[in-house]
């Protein structure tokens, strides 16, 4: 049998795949109904579970402590406790809007020190992860960073310790000077000089942890952007202005927020460890404050309606700074 090669069917052409037609324009996108909450808390269990130990620490050790805030409207006595100190309102109050010396003392030290917090600490790790940022290499980047975390590991105790150490009378600067006929140097126990001792701590100690999300932050700056500048002829001082820090800004402002919470919480560790050598006129602040007062003094209701304002601070300036960075165009905290 043979077969006509001359008379075999020709092959089809392709031909474009059909394509569906095209909905109508008032067609809307099917919704699916949204899961009911107890659907979607059985379909999250696994994770629900692994967060049920945080939540439980969270409301143990956070928001279960505020109902001690009643403390601050009453004449409290701990041996008669919350159930049988009596009320007095606000009196506890009074002391807010009187004269009272030791209070005025202790905030004025306190906005001093949070004034010289936000003008000099703050921006360090900013100018330190722009500088770590600028080595080329990465094993140099990596050792300086490793050196620069370690303070921020050791407890304030060490830190205090340190620094009487290096700068007290005794110490080893002042041993060395003493040593070669030169005049010694007056800083631990000076009151003059506290508020530098306890910035330059502070500065040791934490800001080269506080580089961190700073150094995220320029990691994940594009690329590109810099070499689209360094094209059109920037230097290395307008590639930082244009495309360094505003890549950096939305962190930055973020910071900035949180840092305002904290604004009048200036260490209180560190300043009661060595508030006997300087005195209390030049180391007095709220924190330590409510100490004095309230623990030591037995002066309970008001140590907590100090404490208790200076939260009520602490959130307007965190509500009030979000809103403004809403106002520049940027998330802040959260959503407006």
């Amino acid at each position: 049998m043979t077969v006509d090669l001359d008379h075999r069917p020709s092959p089809e052409p392709d031909r474009p795949p059909r394509a569906d037609p095209a909905p109508p324009d008032d067609a809307t996108p099917e919704r699916r109904p949204r899961p009911s909450l107890w659907r979607r808390i059985l379909r999250d269990r696994t994770v629900l579970m692994f967060a049920v130990p945080g939540m439980v620490i969270l409301f143990a050790f956070q928001y279960y402590p505020l109902l001690g805030n009643v403390i601050a409207f009453q004449d409290f006595r701990p041996f008669l406790g919350i159930d049988g100190s009596l009320w007095v309102g606000f009196q506890n109050f009074a002391v807010l809007v009187s004269n009272d010396p030791a209070f005025l003392n202790a905030l004025w030290n306190t906005l001093i020190l949070t004034l010289i917090q936000a003008v000099f600490v703050f921006p360090l790790p900013i100018v330190l992860a722009l500088m770590l940022n600028s080595l080329l290499s990465n094993r140099l980047r990596q050792t300086i960073q490793s050196i620069l975390y370690l303070p921020h590991f050791l407890s304030w105790v060490i830190v205090v310790a340190v620094f009487q150490q290096m700068l007290g009378g005794s110490g080893m600067i002042n041993n060395f000077l003493r040593a070669h006929g030169l005049e010694t140097l007056d800083i631990i126990g000076n009151a003059e000089v506290f508020r530098l001792l306890l910035t330059s701590q502070v500065i040791w100690k934490d800001t080269g942890w506080a580089t961190i999300l700073f150094l995220a932050v320029l990691a994940g700056i594009d690329r590109s952007l810099y070499e689209a500048a360094s094209v059109d002829g920037a230097s290395r001082a307008r590639q930082m202005w244009h495309v360094t820090l505003p890549g950096m800004k939305p962190i930055i402002i973020l910071l900035f927020i949180l840092q305002l919470g904290n604004s009048l919480t200036v260490g209180f560790e560190q300043i009661i460890l060595q508030q006997q050598a300087v005195g209390i006129d030049a180391s007095e602040v709220l924190d330590t404050y409510v100490y004095n007062e309230g623990i030591a003094g037995g002066q309970w209701g008001t140590a907590a309606a100090v404490g208790l304002v200076k939260s009520a601070v602490g959130l307007v300036l965190v509500l009030s700074a979000n809103k403004l960075a809403h106002a520049f165009g940027e998330q802040g905290v959260y959503k407006a």
